[in-house]
C-alpha cells in the first residue's frame, strides 16, 4: 500500500513537471508569434502613409496592435499564472471587441458592464490577497501569540 502511494506521488510530480514544460513551450511559441507580428507591423512602413489618407486603415492597424497587446498579456499569464493575470487578459479581450469590432449600442453596454464587473472582481481579489498577506505577516511577527515588551 505504501509503495503504491509513493508511486502515485512520483507519477503526480512527473505529470506536474511535464505540465510546466508544456507551459514553457506554449509561452515560447506565443513569444515567437508576438516577435514576428511586431516585425511585420514595423516592417510595413506604407501602413503609416495609408493611415494619413484612409481612416479605415486605422481600424485594421488598431486591431493588430490590440492583438499584440492581448498576446503579450497572454504570455504574461502563461509565465505567471494567477487570477489577476487571467482577469487582465479578459479585460483586454472585451475592450478589443468593443473598440475594434462593429458592435451595436446594446453590445457596447454589455461590454462596459463586463469590464466593470471584471474590474470589481480584480479589486476584490487584490484586497482579499492583501488581507491574507497581512494576517500571515502578523502570525510570523508574533509566533507565541503575545506582543508584550520585556523590560
Amino acid at each position: 500500500m505504501r509503495d503504491s502511494m509513493k508511486q502515485l506521488e512520483k507519477m503526480r510530480r512527473i505529470i506536474q513537471k511535464i505540465c510546466v514544460l508544456l507551459d514553457l513551450v506554449a509561452a515560447v511559441l506565443v513569444l515567437v508569434a508576438i516577435l514576428l507580428s511586431i516585425a511585420s507591423i514595423v516592417r510595413d512602413v506604407s501602413v503609416f502613409q495609408r493611415l494619413l489618407t484612409d481612416t479605415s486603415e486605422f481600424k485594421r492597424y488598431l486591431e493588430q496592435i490590440f492583438m499584440l497587446v492581448i498576446g503579450i498579456e497572454f504570455l504574461g499569464m502563461l509565465c505567471r499564472p494567477s487570477s489577476e493575470n487571467v482577469i487582465e487578459v479578459l479585460i483586454f479581450l472585451v475592450a478589443r471587441h468593443m473598440i475594434v469590432g462593429d458592435t451595436t449600442p446594446y453590445q457596447d453596454f454589455v461590454s462596459v458592464i463586463s469590464v466593470a464587473l471584471l474590474c470589481v472582481v480584480r479589486r476584490y481579489l487584490r484586497v482579499s490577497g492583501e488581507k491574507q498577506k497581512e494576517k500571515l505577516a502578523e502570525k510570523n511577527k508574533q509566533p507565541d501569540g503575545s506582543n508584550e515588551d520585556v523590560i
